[in-house]
């Protein structure tokens, strides 16, 4: 299965399943979506699928001095609300996704025929949940918040078995994170230890909305994740979720992030032209010491090394010295630039590199019309 699917990929999490309120997602999907698409980004807008009636023992239920049961009760969405807004999701241009929180819930997530699941941290040791999750066939986005490398190995190596795409996410699982508590050297070991997956970083910190995601990019994660909510309604916004501005933010400093980042760290780059204009103009060329004749082999006492470097003159880098070096073919006068086409050298018969040194370092016509 393609790893594709995953990469470059943005997650934005509802948090709290905007309160339970349908016209409130609907709301979060229209604002976020526009942000998304006006940053030319690919971006998925995740829900939480829980089925309460199996979720919370009965017993339980109606335990309001529990808080995440009665959070939960109080943001409870019906399979058709859930329905409604996977539809706005997919004509927003955005990706629906969702993490399942029991096995049900997948089922509702294959009815839907979303793209791909969302394990979240605290779900990450749940081997029913997780075996579930895997007879849906779906690339997979796992956040590792609190495992240990043990548990990571046991999770990777289950997906990896049976050719299921993963995303591994480092995640500090702490709301909201301090910029003291984000750890981003984990992506480095994540990168490491699972060479073949894509890297990601899930993070909730509430300080800025740039520095993380460059950091984080120029480590090599490459799937983000944030919680999104928005204030238009007076309701107090959880200081680990992001609003559309800032998630605006967070949008170009990614795009910023590529381009510093700049070509692939699997092959060396090719230099660009300023750079080499640049270097060339602190390579020495090679000059003579003395009048040099047809057929003489160059030593060291026949020439030495100054800038300017003149265009067609051999410099440090060419010169070779000794019976298996250079042989003079034209005359030479004393401090005259040595130049490729009056040498009998290897370099001489390579085409390319004749045509670099002809076009790299100062014109010889241009530093005489000077001395005029």
């Amino acid at each position: 299965m393609n790893h594709d699917i995953l990469e470059d990929l943005f997650v934005l999490e509802m948090t709290n399943n905007h309160q339970g309120s349908v016209e409130r997602g609907l709301e979060i999907i229209r604002q976020f979506s526009r942000i998304a698409r006006f940053n030319n980004v690919r971006a998925a807008i995740k829900l939480q699928f829980r089925e309460l009636a199996s979720f919370i023992h009965k017993d339980f239920r109606n335990r309001e001095d529990i808080y995440y049961v009665k959070r939960l009760n109080n943001t409870a969405l019906t399979a058709e609300d859930y329905i409604m807004l996977v539809e706005a999701i997919r004509k927003s241009g955005c990706i629906p996704l969702a993490t399942p929180f029991d096995e049900s819930s997948v089922g509702l997530i294959e009815d839907l025929n979303l793209p791909m699941i969302k394990v979240a941290s605290s779900g990450c040791n749940d081997w029913m949940l997780i075996e579930r999750i895997a007879k849906a066939r779906k690339p997979v986005i796992i956040s590792v918040g609190g495992m240990s490398i043990k548990d990571m190995d046991d999770l990777v190596l289950f997906f990896e078995n049976r050719s299921i795409p993963i995303s591994i996410c480092h995640c500090i699982a702490a709301y909201p994170t301090e910029d003291s508590e984000l750890q981003l050297n984990q992506i480095d070991f994540l990168r490491k230890r699972y060479p073949a997956h894509i890297i990601g970083l899930s993070s909730h910190e509430h300080q800025d909305w740039s520095s993380s995601i460059i950091a984080g990019y120029a480590k090599g994660a490459r799937l983000f994740e944030r919680h999104i909510d928005i204030n238009t309604d007076g309701f107090k916004v959880a200081p680990y979720s992001s609003l559309p501005d800032q998630i605006d933010e967070w949008f170009k400093a990614w795009h910023h992030a590529r381009v510093i980042c700049g070509s692939s760290s699997q092959t060396r780059l090719l230099p660009i032209e300023r750079e080499t204009t640049y270097l060339n103009s602190y390579i020495r060329g090679v000059y003579a010491k003395r009048d040099l004749e047809p057929g003489e082999m160059l030593t060291e006492k026949d020439v030495y090394l100054a800038v300017p470097l003149l265009k067609g003159q051999i410099s440090c880098k060419e010169l070779m010295l000794g019976s298996w070096g250079h042989k003079v073919i034209k005359s030479i006068k004393t401090s005259q630039p040595v130049l490729i086409d009056y040498l009998d050298t290897p370099y001489a018969n390579n085409e390319a590199l004749k045509k670099t040194v002809y076009e790299r370092g100062l014109d010889p016509a241009e530093n005489n019309k000077d001395k005029k």
